[in-house]
């Protein structure tokens, strides 16, 4: 049986990686794709852990090898998702979540047409300044740049199926687990995890 295969995109700043975290936290059947990006790691993280950090031409090679299921680049920076590794991660029948923005959403959803996307809102404009400003790792002017695309980003929530709203940190971490769970109770996953019990109690 295949894996499932999440899609989970938001603007910067609502809130998408601590979500992600605790979904991962909550429920280690699921699998997370580490990206690649030319970005520099901020205080924090680690290479192969948060992401794949690695050069332009590095990620140029990567591209012209077919290497990338969706790239994108975002804020100046290039992302893209490794291809031979979600493959044969869903082949082996493992949920694998993807963080990823709108744009590589849309590449992934022509690949997988059963991919489940969830889009992460924050309560409001306001709120997702000051989670920016909270970080302490942004200019103003950086700051400004990422609230004005967010509203672009916003623009792309009906291209999703399913869509939180991350007012309240707990609430929005159990809705984002309940899709999860929810989908792997589905019938046609069900009657093939369960072919002996269902055979015996007919």
């Amino acid at each position: 049986m295949s894996g499932r295969l999440f899609v989970v995109s938001a603007p910067s700043g609502a809130g998408k990686t601590s979500l992600v975290q605790a979904l991962l936290a909550a429920d280690p059947a699921v699998r997370k794709s580490v990206s690649c990006t030319t970005r520099a790691p901020r205080p924090g993280e680690h290479h192969g852990d948060h992401y794949h950090f690695v050069s332009p031409a590095e990620f140029a090679a990567m591209l012209a090898a077919d290497d990338l299921l969706e790239h994108a680049e975002v804020h100046g920076n290039l992302y893209g998702t490794g291809r031979t590794w979600v493959m044969d991660t869903l082949h082996a029948g493992a949920d694998i979540v993807l963080e990823i923005d709108w744009q590589g959403a849309a590449q992934v959803r022509k690949l997988f047409p059963n991919a489940i996307s969830v889009f992460i809102l924050p309560p409001s404009i306001g709120t997702l300044e000051a989670r920016l400003r909270g970080r302490g790792q942004d200019s103003e002017a950086v700051i400004a740049h990422r609230v004005q695309a967010a509203r672009a980003e916003i623009a792309h929530v009906d291209e999703f199926g399913y869509v939180i709203v991350n007012a309240e940190f707990a609430t929005a971490a159990r809705e984002l687990q309940s899709i999860v769970i929810a989908h792997r109770l589905m019938r046609p996953a069900q009657l093939e995890r369960h072919q002996s019990l269902i055979a015996a109690l007919r």
